[in-house]
């Protein structure tokens, strides 16, 4: 397994994440100051961002579904749970978007190689009611 984020497993095949990127800010007001440049006030943590590529390959591996879950929980405006392969837990975020590129169509007009980029940022975790709610979506 090499991550998992919500109800979508991404595996080498059929959910094959290819690339990850993390992004930390922090927020800092500006204080206009006449004559010199603005001092800078920190103000604390800014958004904590990940970017995922992934790629699948549906005639070959399947992965369809997969991709079906994610645009679901991306629709259902929840937080998702973002866990790296080696177990390392990522926190609690929310998918703001998912974009993807078909390329090789057939005749059905499914590509043969999809690539899906994934941004999801940081969040707090969801209440009770909801997280329970995410945990019976999770298992058939």
């Amino acid at each position: 397994m090499l991550m998992v984020l919500g109800p979508v497993q991404f595996e080498v095949w059929p959910f094959n994440a290819t690339d990850c990127e993390h992004g930390h800010e922090a927020s800092f007001a500006e204080k206009p100051v006449l004559g010199t440049r603005p001092p800078l006030e920190w103000v604390g943590e800014g958004p904590e961002t990940w970017t995922i590529k992934a790629r699948i390959f549906p005639r070959r591996f399947g992965g369809l579904e997969d991709l079906k879950k994610l645009f679901q929980a991306r629709a259902s405006g929840r937080p998702q749970y973002l866990m790296r392969g080696d177990g390392a837990q990522m926190g609690w975020v929310v998918i703001e978007k998912v974009q993807e590129r078909s390329s090789y169509l057939d005749a059905k007009g499914v590509g043969q190689v999809i690539e899906v980029d994934i941004s999801v940022k940081r969040s707090g975790k969801p209440s009770n009611g909801s997280f329970f709610s995410l945990l019976s979506g999770l298992f058939p």
